[in-house]
């Protein structure tokens, strides 16, 4: 029994140690990216913004809206490794589902886009 609680014990640390993340606020854990412009108890707006070739961190978002504020070539890579390339339009918006991905900026422009994050009542 005590070295099947060592044995979690270290996996445990492993986990931590490694930077794994799951769930993790965008403003929180990536600052240079994501800047928190407006919040109150029903929404959240974040400014987001990155320049030519740079990447985030792994991070979630619940649903909400995106409006860009620029034309964008980003490329989103999510927990499972899968990847997604998407080019938008300045102008272009969408109503977006609660999601977890990693943001990079694949274009030679910076972009810059708003989200507006839709609080749930718990």
């Amino acid at each position: 029994m005590k070295q099947l609680l060592s044995i979690f014990t270290v996996l445990f640390a492993v986990i931590l140690l490694s930077g794994f993340s799951f769930a993790q606020d965008a403003a929180k854990v990536d600052p240079k990216h994501y800047k928190v412009e407006f919040e109150n108890d029903q929404v959240r707006v974040l400014r987001i913004t990155y320049a030519p070739g740079e990447k985030g961190i792994m991070h979630s978002h619940p649903e909400g809206m995106v409006i860009f504020l620029s034309d964008a070539k980003g490329k989103f890579t999510f927990p499972d490794g899968k990847t997604e390339d998407r080019n938008f339009k300045k102008g272009f918006f969408s109503w977006v589902p609660a999601t977890t991905h990693q943001g990079e900026n694949v274009g030679d422009k910076p972009f810059e886009l708003i989200q507006i994050e839709m609080k749930t009542k718990e």
